[in-house]
């Protein structure tokens, strides 16, 4: 833990030592929660603050930051917030973390674009970020390409921090193999022990189970009263039919048109990330080549 203030000998606050940056909808929070169960591991609470990336989080000062990792001993603290990988909706981010947080390690987690665009949309219809399909919204919306061009939102984390100091993750190879992935992290961030993935959080946050946002609805059913009616009179078949009407009845299809379009994107950015990788990276072999190979960066490929 990096120490900012102590007091008769005791950790007051400090800041965090490792910070998962990304990328939205790739696990990142169930990566948080198992990290979390360590012990000798403080997560913060709340697991977004997103304090070098929102304008308004940063105005509150570095001090209500510091004071998220407050009397943690010799723990080692960390954080999530995947704002710090939006550019270019965010492009404070790395300058900040760099001028206050010279040496801390960051985690990238990264899920075939694709994938991780439609994941996105889902989750922004239910909070009605978005309306219409996805093919509309991917051609009003430009962040749900840029969130997914995964070597844009890394080089300027490369040129500040250097790749030893960045672990890029694979969702894909974390959800074949997790107790393994999860080791590698435990030893990028330098914590000693034997890690064990706790399989009862890996359905964390699931958007397509979400329902969509609706105030009128939630102040109704949420309250206590008609929360102990509802769940001690309503059979629970009732309950899931109820929920269906808020629900995305079935996954968003691309159009060929619009995949072909978005591939064509992707596979210029994968390109560049298959070359810091020592891999030929594309949408086409993505998924069985971060599963086959154990990707790490190579030294010369980053300065192009």
């Amino acid at each position: 833990m990096v120490v900012v203030v102590v007091a008769e000998g005791r950790v007051v606050m400090g800041r965090p030592d490792f910070i998962i940056i990304g990328a939205m909808k790739c696990a990142t929070s169930t990566l948080h929660a198992q990290l979390a169960k360590l012990p000798g591991v403080c997560m913060s609470e709340p697991k977004e603050p997103n304090f070098f990336s929102d304008d308004e989080q940063f105005a509150r000062g570095i001090g209500w930051y510091e004071s998220l990792f407050v009397d943690v001993g010799e723990s080692m603290c960390g954080e999530s917030s995947t704002h710090y990988t939006k550019l270019p909706t965010h492009p404070l981010a790395v300058e900040r973390m760099r001028q206050h947080l010279p040496d801390v390690k960051l985690i990238y987690v990264m899920r075939h674009p694709v994938d991780r665009l439609i994941s996105q949309y889902i989750h922004e219809w239910t909070q009605r970020a978005v309306s219409g399909s996805i093919n509309q919204a991917v051609d009003r919306l430009p962040r749900l390409i840029d969130y997914s061009r995964y070597s844009m939102q890394l080089r300027p984390y490369l040129d500040a921090y250097g790749a030893e100091r960045i672990l890029p993750v694979f969702f894909e190879r974390v959800v074949r193999d997790p107790q393994v992935e999860f080791e590698r992290v435990c030893r990028f961030i330098g914590w000693r022990g034997q890690p064990r993935w706790q399989v009862e959080d890996d359905k964390r946050n699931r958007s397509s189970q979400r329902l969509r946002k609706s105030p009128i609805r939630d102040a109704l059913v949420w309250n206590p009263v008609s929360n102990f009616v509802r769940r001690r009179f309503i059979p629970q078949g009732w309950r899931d039919g109820i929920k269906r009407v808020w629900q995305m009845k079935d996954r968003p299809r691309l159009s060929r048109e619009q995949q072909r379009k978005l591939e064509g994107v992707f596979d210029e950015d994968l390109a560049m990330l298959g070359s810091w990788l020592g891999a030929d990276l594309s949408c086409q072999n993505y998924r069985d080549t971060v599963v086959s190979t154990n990707l790490e960066w190579c030294g010369p490929a980053l300065g192009s």
